[in-house]
């Protein structure tokens, strides 16, 4: 059994990327494995100021929700990024999030590629939805997920869902309509 969270970076409670998380996390959930899901429209986390407080063995001096959600980050096996597409990419919520991880590092003695710092070993997969369903539609997200997460963190990818034309920003959700959410479930299932 693994320990995941799921971070959602959506803000409607019922709106396409919710939809793709209850699949996910069910999926995973009847494999065996304890999923949390951790809203960041309830619990606000603001972007990294770069203080450097935390270099100098201090907490984050932020006063959000991101301190209470370490242990809960540092107990998990996988983190999945899961966010609606903002402007091409990831939500706000999510980038000041991800953000946050810079108070976690450690000093690292024997940097790979050029990094003096190391980050907790996690897995991790990307969930994002979209209205738009180009070939392109995804490519930033995507981008910043492998640069930052992969290549930055170090994190495991464990691997993506990306879930366009699940119709337009104006209106209702529409994710039932296509096979996303099976694709979802599935993907939940089998990720372990």
């Amino acid at each position: 059994m693994k320990n995941i969270m799921v971070i959602v970076g959506g803000g409607r409670p019922n709106g396409n990327t919710s939809q793709l998380v209850t699949a996910f996390s069910k999926g995973a959930e009847d494999a065996g494995h304890k999923v949390e899901i951790v809203s960041l429209v309830k619990n606000e986390v603001k972007g990294c100021l770069g203080c450097n407080a935390c270099r100098y063995g201090k907490p984050c001096v932020q006063r959000d929700s991101f301190n209470e959600l370490i242990p809960k980050i540092m107990e998990a096996d996988m983190l999945v990024f899961a966010s609606p597409l903002y402007f091409w990419t990831i939500s706000a919520r999510m980038k000041a999030f991800i953000e946050r991880f810079y108070c976690l590092a450690e000093e690292d003695t024997n940097p790979n590629l050029g990094r003096y710092e190391k980050y907790p070993e996690k897995d991790c997969a990307l969930l994002m939805t979209a209205a738009d369903n180009l070939f392109w539609t995804f490519e930033q997200a995507v981008s910043y997920y492998r640069f930052t997460l992969i290549n930055y963190l170090g994190f495991h990818d464990k691997g993506m869902l990306t879930a366009g034309g699940c119709g337009d920003t104006n209106g209702k959700p529409q994710i039932e309509h296509t096979e996303h959410l099976r694709n979802a479930y599935e993907f939940g299932k089998k990720i372990y």
